[in-house]
């Protein structure tokens, strides 16, 4: 007996209609409503710091990057909960906990410092050799070779 594979479906037609995939899309569209709500209601450079992570019977959990977020947002709960019970969606919002956890992939360096250029290789090397200590004259030599060309 031979398989005969069921023919592809466009993965939106998956996410519409599958029931645990729908009901996955349905509440990671409903956090996401949520995060802007709560952003409109943060300080532009909290933002990036805090995420909501859950939302049911009334406590607001959010995740936040690093203990000193968490502690600057707690002495603003008090505040930032009377605003968002002023919205429709957390009109029933009794309480605003706070998790710290950091992010889980390391902040991107922006590229891996300055270019060497051909004249700071061209004294770099120089300066090698008027060196006598073999270790730093080979350090400085390994270095200037990495002069963009």
């Amino acid at each position: 007996m031979a398989y005969k594979p069921s023919p592809a479906r466009p993965p939106a037609d998956l996410l519409r209609k599958a029931r645990p995939l729908r009901l996955l899309l349905n509440q990671a569209e409903r956090i996401e409503h949520l995060q802007r709500l709560l952003e409109s209601q943060l300080q532009p450079a909290a933002r990036e710091h805090c995420h909501v992570a859950s939302w049911k019977e009334g406590t607001l959990l959010l995740v936040v990057t690093d203990g000193h977020w968490a502690t600057r947002l707690r002495y603003q709960q008090k505040r930032l909960q009377r605003q968002l019970q002023a919205m429709e969606a957390f009109a029933n919002l009794s309480r605003i906990q706070f998790k710290v956890q950091p992010p889980l992939v390391p902040a991107k360096r922006a590229g891996q410092g300055p270019e060497l250029t051909e004249t700071a290789a061209l004294s770099i090397r120089g300066s090698a050799e008027g060196i006598s200590d073999p270790k730093l004259k080979a350090a400085l030599e390994r270095l200037a070779t990495h002069a963009k060309t």
